[in-house]
């Protein structure tokens, strides 16, 4: 049986990032592993593997639900509410 996509990953338009830092990081001198763009508002954040998980922090706060990788070579998007990742064409 195939899973059905959520409608915020159906009608996503990649938006990428467009700095490769996390900006709550960089206000406060903190470090992260992997950086995530939301695709709401562009604001670039650290994942869940970065101590301060500002991106999801990011999701509940303002529901905007759904970030794309923003690492190099990694094409991917993720929906919070639903907790789905779809592979996304990176051209």
């Amino acid at each position: 049986m195939e899973t059905q996509i959520c409608k915020h990953l159906k009608l996503l338009i990649v938006k990428p990032a467009d700095k490769y830092y996390c900006e709550e990081c960089i206000k406060t001198e903190s470090t992260w592993l992997h950086l995530r763009a939301c695709q709401t508002c562009g604001a670039v954040l650290c994942c869940d593997s970065s101590p301060n998980q500002h991106a999801s922090k990011h999701a509940a706060h303002t529901h905007h639900p759904v970030v794309i990788s923003a690492e190099p070579d990694e094409y991917w998007a993720y929906c919070y509410p639903h907790d789905q990742m779809i592979d996304i064409d990176p051209y």
